[in-house]
């Protein structure tokens, strides 16, 4: 979130990542590697009906904010998943704002408390519901200040009901619960 990215840079982020993805597929080809490529094909397709799903949430800056996090340098890689319950693809009901910054301050004290260049992961899923939404936050790889992670989860703010599932030096699990609120429902 402290990042203002403008056109030409979402452009440019979006054709690097385009033009990486055609040369993994081209060099299978090339390599004669046919199912490794079509898997690849695969992952494109998948990845982008993610996209597509998030983006529909109708919740911008936190989508914006999965969307770009890969994009600049950070100790953990992020990846997320969009899951339809009876039907609800839309959260616009929530404050994004807060949710972004709640998440995006999240992703700071996450990034400052893992092992540098270790393969640390963070996958978010993200389950609308009638009245409300959940995230899951499950995180693996090496956390080496467990107690900077304990002093965020003391200052959650009233909007949120958050529960620790896992928590050890290898694991982070947590469930986030955000009602809609009643004032922005339309």
């Amino acid at each position: 979130m402290d990042k203002e990215w403008d056109m030409i840079e979402v452009l440019r982020h979006a054709r690097h990542d385009w033009l990486n993805k055609l040369q993994l597929i081209k060099g299978n080809l090339a390599l004669d590697k046919i199912d490794r490529a079509k898997e690849i094909i695969d992952e494109i397709v998948l990845e982008s009906q993610q996209e597509a799903k998030l983006s529909n949430l109708k919740i911008p800056l936190f989508a914006s904010l999965l969307l770009t996090y890969n994009w600049e340098n950070h100790f953990f890689q992020l990846e997320y998943d969009v899951l339809e319950v009876d039907g609800n693809s839309c959260i616009k009901q929530l404050d994004d704002k807060a949710l972004a910054q709640w998440t995006s301050t999240f992703f700071e004290c996450l990034n400052a408390s893992v092992k540098p260049y270790y393969e640390n992961h963070l996958s978010v899923s993200i389950e609308p519901q009638s009245e409300a939404a959940r995230f899951f936050f499950d995180f693996s790889g090496i956390i080496v200040d467990k107690s900077m992670l304990n002093e965020f989860f003391t200052s959650i703010p009233n909007f949120l009901s958050v529960h620790l599932h896992e928590f050890s030096d290898m694991e982070l699990g947590l469930e986030v619960f955000v009602p809609f609120s009643m004032e922005n429902k339309k």
